[in-house]
């Protein structure tokens, strides 16, 4: 059982590591990611007194994420930016390939369409349930469902090289 700190300030506080890494698989962009975060943070923290004692502010922090996204994908906003060449490859590698994998697993999972990637990387990186990201998104558990098989298919399509590693642009 993890530690639960008692006051609300801390456990936003003990949320930190896990919206950033999020964040950083979300956006890609190291700066970008941070922005979101700070932003996300800032609204949890002024709307503190709101979030219910007991439940998972992981959940409620990672809701407001959510909807500063959305908002930005609304203005227009949105930056995707694939991993730089200054981006910190894990320090454990016995093999050069696992880091060109990992740049492959990252352009990979730019590819996917940002509702599929979300769910992707909540269930599948953030361990979360199906029915807390149905809950976090809006959206049915069926649809979560339908979006995760989708998004691991054709993840593991890029990977394998099944599908096309470039985006087609439509020209009108």
């Amino acid at each position: 059982m993890s530690f639960v700190p008692d006051d609300p300030a801390d456990h936003l506080l003990a949320c930190l590591p896990r919206l950033r890494r999020y964040a950083r698989a979300l956006v890609g962009d190291r700066a970008a990611a941070d922005d979101l975060v700070q932003d996300t943070v800032e609204r949890g923290w002024t709307a503190l007194s709101g979030w219910r004692r007991g439940s998972d502010m992981r959940a409620w922090l990672f809701s407001i994420m959510h909807n500063l996204r959305v908002d930005q994908a609304r203005r227009g906003a949105l930056d995707t930016e694939p991993l730089d060449d200054d981006t910190p490859l894990p320090a454990a590698q016995e093999h050069v390939s696992a880091g060109l994998e990992l740049r492959d697993l990252d352009a990979a999972l730019r590819l996917l369409p940002e509702e599929q990637r979300e769910i992707l990387l909540l269930v599948g990186l953030e361990d979360m349930r199906y029915e807390d990201v149905a809950r976090l998104l809006g959206v049915p558990v069926g649809t979560v469902m339908s979006r995760l098989s989708r998004a691991r298919e054709k993840l593991r399509a890029l990977m394998d090289g099944r599908a096309p590693v470039v985006p087609l642009r439509v020209v009108k």
